[in-house]
């Protein structure tokens, strides 16, 4: 039988703290190395043999797994918040940390979390990116109107982004005094320059073969747009990951956190454990798809009935949960079943 390391990586910035152990917890190896590609490959050479290894998931994680993947019997990436409540202890430091994921990986209890292929995790960095200057260009149409409203202008909310009403405004206001000018003009340049980028990182996505058929997909699900398809298909990777539909509403963040003792069941505010990016799309999406989806509208009305708006939004995006993780999984064109077409 072919003899296993088991090897512990504690991944920061600058250092990778390591423990080597055999199967029976005797300590091989501990150390640090720095964390480049470089150190790593020499590190990697010198190992005495056959390993499995386990990391910690962190901002660091994905090209340091790439990197020592081909190298590795299996890699894996352990839960941070659960292996902070597996490991707790009063000594802490990093040679402490890598050597007990090593034991925990030694004894399969690494509380182990999905690692998205390489290609998804490249997709899912571009989309996130989009997303970030999208907040970014609203910073600025929030800007051009405080400046505005700080020397008191009247204006049009609804037509101060257009191209035309924002020149005609420049032209014909003369109370706006020439330093707030440049700053208007300035604000507008950035807002459609920010417009444009996200622009052309959504038509990579969009053209990517990889998600594009996932996308048409589930964009045939009325009320899902293109953005929240994408956001879809790269965050959650492979749909065949969860099991259930309530697997798929726990991790999209759509659930409040469940506290049972002693036979009493109490229910909580929406848990933060949960993939935030698919949570904030999710709702977002809620809030629109009842107006082009009827059976959303009908799941919408059901639940304003009882009193709570936010509840209704939340009942919406779950069910949006199970329409794309029907139609991912069973990778067809999304039909209403017929009891629902008639009734």
């Amino acid at each position: 039988m072919e003899r296993y390391y088991y090897i512990g990586l504690d991944i920061h910035k600058k250092i990778i703290a390591y423990c080597v152990k055999a199967i029976d917890g005797s300590l091989i190896d501990q150390g640090k190395i720095g964390a480049d590609r470089e150190s790593l490959e020499k590190w990697v050479k010198g190992l005495p043999g056959p390993w499995i290894g386990a990391m910690e998931a962190t901002m660091f994680t994905g090209w340091v797994y790439d990197f020592l993947n081909p190298h590795a019997i299996a890699l894996k990436v352990a839960h941070p918040a659960m292996l902070k409540a597996i490991t707790a202890a009063k000594k802490k430091n990093d040679r402490a940390d890598a050597e007990k994921i090593a034991d925990l990986l030694r004894v399969n209890l690494l509380p182990e979390c999905h690692m998205l292929s390489e290609e998804i995790r490249q997709l899912r960095r571009i989309l996130r990116y989009r997303n970030h200057i999208v907040r970014t260009a609203v910073k600025m149409q929030n800007k051009m109107s405080g400046l505005l409203m700080e020397i008191g202008v009247t204006y049009s909310k609804r037509r101060l982004h257009g191209k035309k009403y924002f020149r005609e405004l420049l032209e014909r206001v003369d109370e706006i005094p020439p330093s707030v000018k440049e700053l208007l003009q300035l604000s507008r340049s950035s807002y459609e320059m920010f417009r444009s980028f996200q622009q052309q990182l959504v038509a990579t996505l969009r053209t990517d073969s990889l998600i594009r058929e996932r996308v048409r997909r589930l964009m045939t699900i009325p009320g899902v747009g293109e953005i929240t398809a994408l956001t879809w298909a790269v965050e959650i990777g492979d749909p065949e990951r969860f099991t259930s539909i309530r697997k798929a509403v726990s991790y999209c963040g759509l659930c409040s956190a469940q506290k049972e003792s002693a036979g009493k069941e109490q229910r909580g505010p929406i848990s933060k454990k949960r993939n935030k990016h698919l949570q904030t799309m999710l709702i977002e999406a809620a809030k629109l798809a009842p107006r082009w989806n009827e059976q959303l509208a009908c799941v919408h009305e059901q639940e304003l009935k009882k009193g709570n708006r936010n509840r209704a939004t939340l009942a919406v995006a779950r069910k949006l949960v199970a329409y794309m993780l029907a139609v991912d999984r069973k990778a067809v064109d999304f039909t209403l079943s017929s009891e629902i077409r008639a009734a």
